[in-house]
């Protein structure tokens, strides 16, 4: 073997040292990456009840009623008997024309709604729960 030869590569040290900056930058970029998560999905929650709120209204528009209970956001995508009937109010596959909060969860659908509203739509946030706050609490019309 030729004795100028020398074995390249990474000492244990170097490793290391790599190691420990990975998980220094995971740290750090971890958690900020994380809360961005939680922001996007918020967003999305609003933007879709926002959507359906629209869908609602178009469906008074043409019905002269909000949705029932009974039926609930379904009455947006799923035809009637009554000829005033001009749906589907929401675009897509009627299977999912109505789309799950973020969180998986359907949204929750009242008419009349609390606090003098005509209606609410709600999603209970990331801890699928009414009440909460920050991340968990949940999100209506």
């Amino acid at each position: 073997m030729n004795r100028g030869w020398r074995a390249r590569g990474f000492t244990l040290l170097e490793l290391l040292v790599v190691v420990l900056i990975i998980g220094l930058l995971t740290g750090i970029v971890g958690p900020r990456f994380l809360a961005q998560i939680n922001r996007s999905e918020t967003t999305t929650a609003r933007a879709q009840i926002d959507a359906l709120a629209k869908a609602v209204a178009a469906y008074r528009i043409d019905m002269g009623r909000y949705p029932p209970n009974e039926q609930g956001l379904r009455a947006l995508v799923e035809g009637t008997n009554d000829p005033r009937w001009r749906g589907p109010y929401m675009s897509g596959d009627v299977r999912s024309a109505v789309p799950a909060d973020p969180w998986g969860m359907p949204y929750v659908y009242r008419s009349p709604g609390t606090n003098g509203r005509d209606f609410d739509i709600v999603s209970y946030g990331r801890d699928r729960a009414a009440g909460g706050a920050g991340d968990d609490g949940d999100i209506t019309n």
